[in-house]
């Protein structure tokens, strides 16, 4: 069954008649007779992570700021919000508290994520009866008889002096030197005198998330989701006893996300929720489990939706309820309650969340045998199998090379991210290609150099984001993994939003790009990304517009990188996202830096460009418009081309250009759809390539291109861009083409507007624009929209699942 959202909890209600599922912004309630939905109950705040707990006519929630939120059954059968309870909040910011388990009658557990500690709160009364220190992010609470709790920390436990760290939303985290979070704990607290204390600790894998305890208590099982493992504690003396590693096959790495985890009756079979395996992996427990046989195993695999990550077993443990987190992606045709249908003509949101819940009869072998079959064609095994390969030694060089770590034809990578765009909103002009003019804000006058490229390259019109939004985008564009920090946090973005790279709870434990190019002994210098820049103070745009014409020196921005590793191979001054300093800025940074390379005969292997201006900032008075930052991006792209081109690194370059997200736009095939540019003399010229590719694919691409192996299970699972190169190279360099868009076109005072356009700058002047996607999308969208297609031209609402004719659309 499909609902609106993206759930991340379940519980069973009212005796077991009742699923009660944790959404995005609702409780949705499911009649376990029937299977259908008989409630739907909003909330006032957004839902995250875990946390939910049920009983008869009662359930339990956390949200994901700092409430405990209660549910009541009325009279008619209908659940009904009660007075919520405050999690007690750290010394700044919200308590973002995750799991919750029952205690005694008026008694519950709740972890708080930033508090870093578990609270056992009277829910009547709304007293915190008793705090206790934990790890770092402590996740999910679960109690095992009268005087013991286990609490899964997320991030391990605090670190100790000396240890390198760093900040994961405030507080400081072991991490290892590429500066990813690498311990995983789990809290044993038991009851002394009626008092609750930590006891012990145990290390468990990367992320401990989920914890199911045996029906006999004899064993905890913890779902490690950043390893890819199943940690067994034996309760008796709290020894973690086994690990079980739930890939699907042996070969394979990282990248199965194993997030949640259920029992069965028997105590014989546990379930794991494989989130990016789409699959749940059964497990025959062994005898250091309290199974049989000498270890536990892996004895097949069940077919989910997308992402599952909750798990519930019915009463009987005949049938296995799932919830899928991204479900059936972004195909919902309501927005949360409203009724907003959109055709199915038009094109699909990235933020219309379709979530799901999988409800499969326990298999018996032989329907399990089927089901594993299924998963790893789904899942493309064969083909990545195949990619593991090792790298032949007399294997000639080719433009892509046929496996990970043969020569190519390319020895230098050019990886330019931008900002927020879709397809049709900035090639829907383009007649070669799929494209709907209709939807067209951005288009040839305003992009010139994009158009060319495309034109005289290769256009890509079928190219995806694998992301919605900046907080996964950069996670993909730099890991081609998201994990489930991040994939659980779309209910509210309380801890972190990590497209700036601060937060090293976000990583994958396969690291970055660029740590696999470095491990490899690549050359490599970063321009812009994971860097925090803050414009110097006292400056405008208009005032580093100057300084990028004239170079006085006058501001000068200084980077600061939020991943230490970066830091020696990151340009000091070039600005990260801060959209008062244009991208022209940045790229004479770049062609400043080219020609010294030039000048030494050696240009890194590996090279970072981020290009953040085409994000825009609205309609906002001081700021360029919407176009001119559009134009200014596509002209700093232009010229970083035409520099190149130019070199006499040109001749075994490659530029590969993306968008990190495609920010809530519209498009006429599928709102991932981005803007995607392949540019070298191995390119295909006038080309269209209409082969499905994504970011992962891009990644996998680069990978080949410099010899490095996968990361992880979905770059090796990707599909390389292959079609849009040729074996001959075409040497003629690429000439910019100038903006016909004024760079500094500004948007005017409010004192000179009128109508909708000043309805529309005070909506900007409204907006956080300072960072990436704090701005409501679909607000921004609309700003932009009528910044470029005028303020009498309707709105295409039903592209982004809304009916047309909004309210303010009548301002």
């Amino acid at each position: 069954m499909t609902f609106p959202g993206r759930p991340v909890d379940l519980a069973w209600a009212d005796g077991g008649s009742t699923l009660v599922v944790k959404n995005l912004k609702n409780l949705v309630f499911i009649d376990k007779a029937t299977n259908q939905i008989i409630q739907t109950l909003a909330s006032p705040v957004g839902f995250s992570v875990v946390g939910l707990d049920a009983g008869v006519g009662i359930v339990r929630v956390t949200d994901a700021k700092d409430r405990l939120r209660v549910a009541v059954r009325r009279a008619d059968g209908k659940y009904a919000w009660g007075n919520p309870v405050e999690v007690p909040k750290p010394k700044s910011g919200s308590a973002n508290p995750a799991g919750v388990a029952w205690a005694s009658a008026d008694t519950v557990w709740v972890t708080a994520t930033r508090g870093n500690c578990v609270h056992l709160i009277d829910w009547k009364s709304g007293r915190t009866l008793q705090t206790v220190p934990v790890g770092v992010a402590p996740y999910t609470v679960v109690p095992v008889g009268k005087d013991k709790v286990y609490v899964s920390n997320w991030g391990g436990d605090m670190p100790k002096a000396g240890d390198t760290t760093a900040p994961s939303s405030g507080t400081a985290t072991h991490v290892d030197k590429r500066g990813i979070a690498d311990r995983g704990t789990i809290s044993v607290l038991t009851r002394t005198d009626g008092k609750w204390a930590r006891t012990k600790t145990l290390r468990v894998g990367l992320h401990p998330s989920g914890m199911v305890p045996s029906w006999d208590v004899r064993f905890l099982f913890v779902a490690n989701a950043n390893s890819d493992t199943v940690s067994v504690i034996r309760t008796v003396d709290d020894e973690v006893v086994e690990t079980i590693v739930c890939r699907p096959e042996g070969r394979l790495p990282f990248g199965s996300g194993c997030n949640a985890v259920a029992i069965a009756p028997d105590n014989r079979t546990l379930y794991v929720a494989n989130g990016t395996n789409n699959c749940v992996a059964v497990v025959k427990l062994g005898v250091k489990a309290g199974g049989e046989g000498d270890a536990s195993r892996l004895a097949g695999l069940i077919p989910t939706g997308w992402y599952p990550g909750a798990i519930r077993l019915s009463g009987d443990g005949k049938t296995l309820y799932i919830a899928n987190v991204k479900g059936l992606g972004s195909l919902a045709r309501q927005k949360g309650n409203e009724k907003a249908p959109r055709l199915d003509a038009k094109g699909k949101n990235s933020h219309d969340h379709l979530g799901s819940i999988s409800v499969i009869p326990v298999p018996d072998d032989a329907k399990l045998a089927e089901y594993t079959k299924t998963v790893n064609a789904n899942n493309r095994l064969a083909y990545s199998l195949a990619g593991l390969e090792p790298a032949r030694p007399d294997a000639k060089p080719k433009v892509i090379p046929d496996r990970h770590g043969e020569p190519s034809l390319i020895k230098h990578v050019i990886y330019v991210i931008k900002e927020n765009r879709t397809y049709d909103q900035v090639f829907g002009d383009i007649k070669e290609g799929n494209g709907d003019p209709k939807l067209l804000l951005f288009g040839d006058n305003v992009t010139p150099n994009q158009h060319k490229l495309a034109r005289e390259f290769t256009l890509l019109d079928n190219f995806y984001c694998s992301g919605v939004l900046s907080a996964d985008g950069h996670q993909w564009v730099n890991e081609a993994y998201v994990t489930d920090y991040l994939e659980k946090a779309f209910g509210g973005f309380t801890r972190s939003y990590p497209y700036e790279g601060g937060d090293p709870l976000a990583f994958a434990s396969s690291g970055f790009l660029w740590d696999n190019a470095l491990e490899k002994k690549k050359t490599f210098r970063n321009y812009g990304e994971f860097v925090k820049v803050v414009a110097p103070r006292g400056s405008t745009w208009t005032d580093m517009y100057e300084e990028y014409k004239t170079g006085a020196g006058k501001f000068q921005p200084k980077a600061t990188v939020n991943v230490a590793k970066l830091k020696p191979y990151t340009h000091p001054t070039y600005p990260g996202f801060v959209l008062s300093i244009p991208d022209v800025y940045r790229a004479k940074i770049f062609i400043e830096e080219l020609k010294a390379f030039e000048r030494k005969g050696e240009l890194p292997e590996f090279i970072y460009l981020y290009l953040p201006c085409n994000h825009t900032s609205g309609t906002r008075p001081g700021s360029p418009t919407p176009r001119a930052m559009v134009a200014d991006n596509d002209l700093a792209l232009g010229r970083c081309v035409e520099a190149v081109s130019q070199s006499n690194f040109w001749k075994d370059t490659c530029f590969f250009v993306v968008e990190d997200d495609p920010q809530n736009g519209f498009d006429h095939v599928d709102g991932h759809r981005t803007v995607a540019l392949v540019i070298s003399p191995y390119t295909k010229r006038k080309a269209v390539d209409s082969t499905c590719y994504n970011q992962t694919g891009m990644v996998k691409t680069i990978e080949l291109v410099l010899g490095l192996p996968p990361m992880n299970q979905l770059d090796l699972s990707a599909t390389a861009m292959r079609n849009c190169f040729v074996g001959t190279p075409d040497l003629t360099p690429y000439t910019a083409v100038p903006n016909q868009i004024m760079l500094d076109e500004m948007n005017p005072p409010m004192k000179k507007l009128t109508g909708q356009a000043l309805y529309w700058a005070q909506k900007s002047m409204e907006l956080d624009l300072d960072d990436a996607d704090e701005a409501d999308e679909d607000t921004f969208n609309r700003i932009l929209w009528h910044a470029t297609r005028g303020y009498d031209v309707r709105y295409p609402a039903e592209y982004v699942g809304e009916k047309p004719g909004k309210e303010e659309e009548k301002q």
